[in-house]
């Protein structure tokens, strides 16, 4: 398959378990590839074992291209092209808007099983010291500090979100600062929700999941009878249809930085800016992924003239900030737009 094509598109996880060989075979028949994966020991395996590789075959290596985590690093990119001045740090809240159909079928099944196995085995394989968001290295003043565990902002609760999408935003980051000499933005993810005892929930659910997944017998548990352990949540069978229609996913990103024109090493900031990435439409989490990676395929069968041109593994931000990429998804209900400007 990957020597009669320009390009694999891989969908199918978990891709600790399925995604390396496909990568290693992708590079050997000199294809470029991306993925929708989340998963950051899978983008580590990429980064570390794939960049030399596919920089020799002058081939791609593209994995998050899904909604994690194209919107957190294209969103920070254009945040700092559109803030007007030096973007400093953004704090990115997760907004999450559940329709009541979901709400009122979510035991029928509405997370595939796949995603559920990825889950697990990426909690299986995380440290409790991983759950903090680390600082962006070289380290920056102001630096920008992690939150308490459960905070108020945006009028919601709010939980650190340990997601891929820090490590990637970071890479994105550190590369502009390395290629570029551009002042790189420290960034942190949080997760909200509407009440105190959704976040208490969510804690405690949390901290049952992490402690089960660490046992190897517990954790084929969770694995052999997902939907026993989520409640009738994951399901191996197909999603009821329309169920996540009404979905709304929105990433509100706080930045905050300098004017343009003042002394940065001196003065603290003086700027702030809202910008927000949002992903609606029919089945905005499984639709809205396929949109994002089918354009990210397209921008580098399309634009390659536009993208770095070493080849090798890189971010969704490294590849494709100076595409058509965001155009693209501005088009088919992703959306990027500066909120609130001073």
């Amino acid at each position: 398959m990957c020597s009669q094509t320009r390009l694999v598109l891989n969908c199918c996880g978990p891709f600790m378990k399925l995604g390396e060989p496909v990568v290693a075979m992708a590079i050997e028949c000199g294809a470029h590839y991306v993925d929708v994966s989340g998963e950051t020991l899978f983008v580590d395996v990429c980064e570390r074992k794939y960049d030399q590789p596919a920089r020799d075959a002058r081939v791609y290596v593209v994995p998050t291209c899904g909604l994690s985590s194209v919107p957190a690093d294209l969103g920070v990119i254009y945040l700092q092209q559109n803030f007007g001045g030096t973007l400093n740090s953004v704090e990115a809240y997760l907004v999450m808007h559940l329709p009541p159909k979901l709400l009122a079928e979510r035991t029928k099944g509405v997370v595939r099983y796949s995603s559920w196995e990825s889950m697990i085995n990426s909690i299986a394989a995380m440290s409790l010291t991983s759950l903090h968001q680390k600082p962006l290295s070289p380290q920056l003043k102001p630096e920008l500090k992690q939150r308490c565990l459960i905070h108020k902002n945006l009028n919601r609760w709010c939980l650190p979100f340990p997601t891929t999408d820090t490590d990637v935003v970071n890479k994105t980051q550190r590369y502009l600062l390395s290629s570029e000499k551009k002042r790189p933005v420290q960034y942190k993810a949080y997760i909200s929700f509407p009440s105190v005892f959704t976040v208490i929930g969510i804690l405690v659910a949390g901290a049952l999941l992490f402690l089960l997944s660490k046992v190897s017998l517990l954790r084929k548990l969770l694995l052999d009878y997902p939907r026993l352990c989520s409640f009738g949540v994951v399901t191996h069978d197909d999603l009821v249809e329309g169920v996540m229609d009404d979905l709304l996913f929105q990433y509100e990103m706080l930045g905050e930085g300098w004017e343009k024109g003042s002394d940065v090493d001196s003065s603290p900031p003086n700027r702030k800016v809202v910008g927000r990435v949002s992903v609606s439409g029919a089945d905005p989490a499984y639709v809205g992924t396929a949109v994002v990676v089918i354009f990210s395929a397209l921008a580098i069968l399309q634009e390659s003239d536009k993208m770095p041109n070493r080849g090798g593994a890189i971010t969704p931000g490294i590849a494709f900030r100076n595409t058509s990429l965001v155009k693209n998804l501005q088009e088919n209900n992703i959306n990027f737009e500066i909120v609130t400007k001073p």
